[in-house]
Formats: structure tokens, sequence, C-alpha cells
């Protein structure tokens, strides 16, 4: 479930009436390692396993699915515990959270960027991009975004081909997690990622573009801006950063050489 029913008073000039409205569901889930627990993130209850894969290979946990044997729930339901695979080593508190992630701001005290340099896995020189494909992610991210139609609340992410084919989709109150669930999804049955696309609703930030580079996605696409930093790290590790994709106009960024007969 992504949305849940609430009483409001709705207001219109001096008249007010009584109604039912479908609000985001929001709440929280801490991801454990090793009974360690790693993070609480305040998500959007559903695809609980995806988000917690996804967290763990954009944040550098693990460097491929296959070294995360499962996602148990644990408890309540509103904990799960990553399982390494046999010989796999992590050191949890190395990657422990000492503050819950809020589904606005990402991870609280990202490590630096020159961290990012390290665990960002270069991505592939491709995808040969035209004009024409911008439109189609936007298209493809509309569609993918029943519970935004229906409460107004959710951030949305999908990953797709370059012609549009969506490979996976996702959404959340929080676009950090749509983002790790549409990556935590998409990493069970295709790993490396390849020329594939990330678009996403809203502004693109830092932790977006991080997100995509720590698992080698070349190219990320948003609705709206891109941040100063997100621009900038692309440049250094070599993504398309791609903003305000609206219509038959975009901007870039970052990474334009992947875009065949632009003037």
């Amino acid at each position: 479930m992504t949305v849940v029913k609430r009483a409001v008073i709705a207001v219109e000039g001096a008249r007010a009436a009584a109604r039912h409205d479908d609000l985001a569901e929001e709440g929280p889930l801490e991801i454990r390692m090793a009974s360690t627990p790693l993070a609480v993130l305040m998500r959007t209850p559903g695809a609980d396993a995806d988000l917690a894969l996804g967290f763990a290979l954009t944040e550098g946990i693990v460097l491929s699915p296959d070294e995360i044997t499962d996602v148990e729930p644990v408890g309540d339901g509103d904990r799960v515990e990553l399982r390494l695979a046999t010989g796999v080593t992590v050191d949890p508190e190395r990657f422990r959270r000492s503050a819950y992630v809020s589904s606005s701001c990402g991870v609280c005290g990202k490590a630096s960027i020159d961290a990012v340099r390290v665990a960002g896995r270069r991505p592939p020189e491709g995808p040969a991009l035209e004009s024409w494909m911008p439109p189609r992610w936007m298209t493809a991210l509309e569609g993918s975004q029943p519970g935004f139609a229906r409460s107004g609340g959710l951030h949305a992410a999908v990953v797709c081909l370059p012609d549009g084919t969506v490979l996976t989709a996702a959404e959340d109150v929080g676009r950090h997690n749509a983002v790790d669930k549409a990556i935590g999804a998409l990493a069970r049955t295709r790993w490396p990622f390849g020329d594939v696309v990330l678009a996403v609703s809203g502004r693109i930030s830092f932790e977006i573009t991080q997100k995509a580079a720590v698992v080698g996605i070349p190219v990320v696409a948003g609705v709206s801006a891109a941040s100063s930093l997100a621009a900038e790290l692309g440049d250094e590790l070599g993504l398309t950063v791609i903003g305000f994709t609206r219509g038959d106009r975009f901007v870039v960024y970052a990474g334009a050489d992947r875009f065949a007969g632009l003037d």
C-alpha cells in the first residue's frame, strides 16, 4: 500500500467541507546487518527488500547484489536483515548511521565527495543519446506513478533503456528511497546495469547522482533542475546529467558528449 485514507477538512474561500483524502503512507524501516542497525529510513511501506538491497548497493555497503543472499523481515515488519553470502565480510559499524534518514534529505552526514570518487564505478562509455530520447524517459516516468495520481505526495524513479523501455519503476515518499527501490529491484535480474537511464521526479541532487555513480548508471535525468554538486559529480565521474526535461526541451548539465547532433 502506498496511500492511506484520512478524514480532512477542505476549505475553499469561506466554505469548508469534510471529506476523505488519499495520503502518501510513511513509516520507519530499520535496515540491519549482523544484528547491527545500519540506518532507519523514513519510507513508504512496500518493496522493503528492494529498498534495503538498493540502499546497500548505492551506499557502497556491498559491491554487487550477489554479495547478499537474502533480505529477511525481522519482528514487526519494520525491520529487515541483510544476509551476506558466504565469504563476504562487511564491518557494519563502518556504515552505521548515528541518526535516522528522513524521507526528504537522504542520508544525513553524507561522506565527502572524495569518498564518492573511491566508491563510484566508472560508467559505460555509452549509451549514444539523441534528442528524442529524454522525452521518452519522462513519459515512462509519468506512466509509473499511480500512487502520485491518487495522493500527489509520492516521488518516482524509473530505470529504463535509452528508447524509454521501462526496466523497473518505484514510488516512495522519499525520492532517494524511490531510487533505491528501483535499483534494488533491477539488481536482482540485471548486473551490471550497462547502458541504462535513471529518471527521477523532482530535482537532481548530489545524492541522486551519487547513487547512480556508485552502481554504474551512466545517465541521470529529472523533471527539475540539477544542483551544482550533482553537475560537478557528473563531470568528474563521466555521467550525463539532464534536468528540466519537459516536452521536447531539456538542459544538459554534464556529459553532453553522449549526444549526437546537438548544435
